[in-house]
C-alpha cells in the first residue's frame, strides 16, 4: 500500500510537469533552484515526448502493479514482485541519469525533479521486500 500511495503522489507531480511542458499551465514557480533552465533544456524531451511524460507513465504503471499486488492471486505472484522491483529499479536508474544531467551538464536544479528523484528512490526501497517474494515457490506465480 505504501508503494501505491507514493506512486500516486509521483504521478501527480509528473503530471504537473507534463502540463507545464505541454503549455497547459503558466510558468513553474520555483522558489529554489532553476526549474526554467532544466525544463527548457534539450534534455527535457526525448523526441516528441517530455521526460516528465515518461515519468508519468512509469508512476502509473507502478501504481497499477502495486494495487494489483494487493489483490487475490497477484498478492503472492512472483511476476508482480519482479515487475514492481524492476520498474522501480528502472525509475531510479533513469532518475539518477537525469540528476547527473542537472548537476554536471546543466548545473541547474529543478526542485520538482529532485522531489521526483527522492520519491522514486523511496519507492525503490519499498520494493526491496519484493526480492523475497521473487525467490518464493515457483507454483505461486499466475
Amino acid at each position: 500500500m505504501l508503494i501505491a500511495v507514493l506512486t500516486l503522489g509521483g504521478a501527480f507531480l509528473a503530471f504537473y510537469l507534463v502540463a507545464y511542458a505541454m503549455g497547459w499551465t503558466p510558468p513553474i514557480p520555483c522558489g529554489t533552484g532553476d526549474c526554467a533552465t532544466v525544463q527548457s533544456s534539450r534534455y527535457a524531451w526525448i523526441g516528441p515526448v517530455p521526460v516528465a511524460g515518461i515519468g508519468l507513465g512509469g508512476y502509473i504503471a507502478l501504481f497499477a502493479l502495486s494495487i494489483a499486488g494487493l489483490q487475490g492471486p497477484f498478492a503472492s505472484s512472483r511476476v508482480t514482485a519482479f515487475l514492481l522491483f524492476g520498474g522501480a529499479l528502472s525509475g531510479v536508474l533513469f532518475s539518477a541519469y537525469l540528476t547527473y544531467i542537472e548537476a554536471a551538464v546543466l548545473q541547474a536544479w529543478c526542485r520538482y525533479c529532485v522531489a521526483s528523484a527522492i520519491l522514486i528512490s523511496i519507492v525503490f526501497l519499498a520494493t526491496l521486500p519484493e526480492l523475497k517474494r521473487m525467490r518464493g515457490s515457483r507454483g505461486s506465480s499466475p
